[in-house]
């Protein structure tokens, strides 16, 4: 997996005329950096973080506590 990530349209306008943008002093870490062409703002992205396939859905089905209460109210 990459950590480069391509941007549909600019966060500031919504535009999709983007263009990859390589600021001056930062040779060779220039990744992530866009210039909107619309609205000339300049922005960047990164990785922060991973998120965590561990985290389980909610169940909706009853459990053994549930039904037997249910059956006891009727």
């Amino acid at each position: 997996m990459s950590a480069r990530a391509v941007p549909f349209y600019c966060p500031y306008c919504g535009e999709e005329s983007l263009v990859p943008h390589i600021p001056d002093g930062v040779a060779g870490e220039g990744h992530g950096h866009w210039t909107c062409r619309s609205c000339r703002r300049a922005f960047r992205l990164s990785l922060t973080a991973l998120a965590s396939a561990t985290t389980s859905a909610p169940s909706t089905s009853m459990s053994s506590h549930d039904r037997t209460a249910a059956e006891e109210n009727g």
